[in-house]
């Protein structure tokens, strides 16, 4: 199975039918995302930071602009280091 795949079966099982189903270049986004705050920060930043990255894009923020701004503070966060 691939992410896409499994991004695609986590969405029919949480019932998220007003969403798009998610591309390659999603995936690639959360996980280019996840890499930055896992090096950055701190390993456990990586999920809490795609999740928070879910509840924005939830609440209406554009994906790819919020995980460029969260992308962006992890790697300020490695440089103020």
């Amino acid at each position: 199975m691939t992410l896409v795949e499994w991004a695609e079966a986590v969405r029919r099982e949480l019932e998220l039918s007003g969403t798009d189903p998610l591309g390659k270049e999603d995936v690639d986004r959360i996980l280019d995302l996840a890499k930055d705050a896992a090096h950055s920060v701190a390993r456990p930043a990586a999920p809490l930071t795609t999740y928070l990255l879910g509840v924005a894009v939830g609440q209406g923020a554009d994906p790819a602009r919020a995980a460029a701004v969260l992308s962006r503070l992890a790697l300020d966060q490695r440089d103020d280091s």
